[in-house]
């Protein structure tokens, strides 16, 4: 009997489930259910009751499974109704819905008020799900609004007005994060831009790095050179696009080296373009260490938005500087590699000669 108690205890402790139970993992909610023949409840993971003995535990991946024991469902945690992380989703959806159906930006308080919150649960929980306040949440929607005016061809004027800016003076303050240029340059699909690029070759393949004024702008990696020069015309269609000169040429070679021999280190001066959101993303990236990996989740808490694991690995996704912006180094809670924007065997040749050491160079 002793040891069949303790092969118990093993098979429940070693399960990988029962650590997101430990943990309390929120996002394991709706997907993972356990029961406690002691108590003879069953729960979701996040559940706030102390820890049971793994002995006493089974683990159930569907509700009918966890149902079939006999149990009664927990009143702490309510296992039978929606998560919380999915009733915040829901209710973040619905703020958010408001925010782009209204003409002005709504305050804090009638957003809360309209989903039924205080002002201050309901900030918490917006800036949690969606890694952005409210406000910055509709300041990006109005600069994607001006984004739209502006591509549709509608005038500067028209576009600012038309994405509820109540003056152009408060616009322009700001334009230039928002657009990445000036607005007339925008509408213009980038005319007069001037971005300086250059094809290299590296053991993983092609590569592309392009620069603005203020900075590298992209860096693509893929099989066909070709490609990637499309692929930068799609993302500047009316921007000057200028090949490299002997000086470009050596900037271009200090990223090569670094995707050989990552050691090295890559410090550049960048032109990153995006939301809000994304630039915190990225910057968290950039401080992620050479030779380590991180999880969505972890990157999700670093910046203070512990419930945008999506939102994060969206961000991730959007990423046009690779190796620049270490999105690679970001893997799954379980440490298997997941999607990346230039190819799985790309990011998983990135982390191993990342972690072989700076003296690696052997990619044979």
């Amino acid at each position: 009997m002793a040891t069949a108690h303790k092969a118990a205890i093993s098979s429940v402790a070693d399960d990988p489930r029962w650590a997101r139970i430990v943990e309390r993992d929120k996002t394991a909610d709706g997907h993972l259910w356990y029961s406690v023949s002691t108590t003879g409840v069953y729960c979701r993971p996040s559940c706030p009751s102390r820890i049971a003995n793994p002995s006493n535990v089974q683990l159930h991946d569907s509700i009918e499974s966890a149902r079939a024991t006999g149990f009664r469902p927990c009143q702490r945690c309510n296992p039978e109704g929606p998560s919380l992380e999915r009733e915040n989703a829901a209710l973040v959806a619905k703020a958010c819905r408001i925010i782009e159906e209204s003409e002005e930006e709504p305050s804090l308080e009638e957003l809360a008020d309209r989903v039924g919150r205080s002002p201050s649960y309901f900030h918490r929980v917006f800036k949690a799900v969606t890694g952005l306040t409210p406000k910055n949440y509709a300041a990006a929607h109005r600069a994607e609004k001006v984004r739209q005016g502006l591509a549709s061809g509608n005038t500067v004027t028209e576009a600012i007005y038309d994405a509820g800016f109540n003056s152009s003076g408060r616009f322009y303050e700001k334009s230039t994060g928002m657009l990445g240029m000036t607005p007339t340059q925008y509408r213009a699909g980038g005319v007069n831009e001037e971005i300086k690029f250059a094809v290299g070759q590296t053991s993983l393949g092609a590569i592309l790095v392009a620069s603005s004024r203020k900075g590298v702008v992209s860096i693509l990696l893929g099989d066909d050179p070709d490609k990637l020069v499309h692929d930068l015309q799609d993302r500047f269609p009316r921007a000057h696009l200028v090949g490299a000169d002997q000086d470009y040429e050596a900037l271009v070679a200090r990223v090569v080296g670094f995707v050989e021999k990552p050691g090295v280190g890559l410090d550049l001066p960048l032109d990153v373009r995006g939301t809000a959101f994304q630039q915190r993303v990225w910057q968290a990236l950039r401080e992620i260490p050479v030779g380590e990996t991180i999880s969505y989740a972890e990157i999700a808490q670093r910046i203070g938005s512990p419930q945008a694991v999506r939102a994060v690995a969206g961000a991730c996704a959007a990423n046009k500087l690779a190796v620049a912006i270490p999105c690679h180094r970001v893997v799954r809670n379980d440490g298997a590699l997941s999607g990346y924007a230039w190819g799985v065997e790309r990011k998983r040749a990135l982390i191993d000669r990342e972690a072989s050491g700076p003296e690696s160079s052997d990619h044979a």
